[in-house]
């Protein structure tokens, strides 16, 4: 006798989406205006935030769970600088063995929750020589080097269209906002072009240069898939990088992630005052 065929059943990203969502609301009925992804050396920031709620990552239905040291996993919403904010407390990365749309559920599910604007931010290695570590660097533009992209496959018209323009992921009004809270701050910042890597290795020498080559200031392994999928639902973004060390391939020498992570760490509170500065002023 024949075996029967189970037909497996499939859930779209859509309702997954909305599940998370109805999880977060049972919790709490804040609506954010922005949404923040704390990268390395914000961790900080979360302390500025008066606190709606806290829901941790592992609780949320189809969130991942960050592995990765100095992000603590969980979703914060609350007041800062008198603006509703939901701000992720660690983020995901490829390399962790998540899948793009895995890596960016959570910018689904910060826009589903009503945030229109979203901030990124990171640790990068600086590929432009004239950049210094500590420094803070507005990025204006990105290049996908991951080689892979979030919205492969089959495309959900309710979050957003089939083929997004780039021709501007990142807001030219928030980075102009942000320039003038540094000028207002002290705290200088650069722009820069920032190029996306699949990591977790850092990069060869011949690497660097080629990277270079094609106009690259920085280089990551984070960030691009969360602009991708943020442009896709109609978000307005800003890029914000801390430079931890410098990516000279002539002179080049071993680099220890602890000292990336201290880099951070340092230039965190800065990068925590200049951001409170600009939110105030989207």
């Amino acid at each position: 006798m024949p075996m029967k065929r189970i037909k497996k059943t499939k859930t779209s990203l859509l309702s997954n989406v909305q599940d998370a969502v109805r999880f977060i609301r049972r919790k709490t009925d804040w609506v954010p205006e922005i949404a923040v992804i704390l990268g390395t050396g914000l961790g900080n920031f979360a302390k500025k935030i008066k606190l709606e709620a806290a829901v941790d990552y592992n609780i949320i239905p189809h969130f991942p769970v960050s592995t990765v040291e100095s992000h603590a996993g969980k979703l914060l919403l609350g007041t800062l600088a008198g603006k509703k904010v939901a701000a992720m407390e660690g983020r995901f990365h490829f390399y962790e063995g998540y899948t793009p749309q895995e890596v960016t559920f959570p910018v689904r599910v910060l826009r589903e929750l009503g945030a229109k604007i979203l901030v990124v931010s990171n640790a990068a290695g600086g590929l432009n020589l004239a950049y210094r570590k500590g420094e803070i660097v507005v990025i204006e533009d990105h290049i996908n080097f991951m080689g892979i992209n979030p919205l492969i496959g089959p495309n959900e018209e309710r979050l957003g269209p089939r083929f997004p323009d780039m021709c501007a992921p990142f807001s030219a009004r928030l980075a102009g906002l942000t320039e003038q809270a540094s000028r207002e701050q002290k705290i200088p910042v650069r722009r820069g072009v920032y190029v996306g890597v699949a990591g977790p290795n850092l990069e060869t020498r011949a690497e660097y240069r080629m990277l270079r080559g094609f106009g690259a200031d920085l280089v990551g392994m984070s960030t691009v898939p969360e602009v991708i999928v943020g442009v896709h639902m109609g978000m307005e973004i800003l890029g914000l990088s801390i430079v931890t060390d410098v990516c000279d391939p002539d002179h080049l020498e071993p680099c220890d992630i602890k000292e990336i992570i201290k880099t951070a760490n340092e230039a965190g509170p800065r990068l925590d005052k200049l951001l409170e500065a600009a939110i105030r002023k989207f």
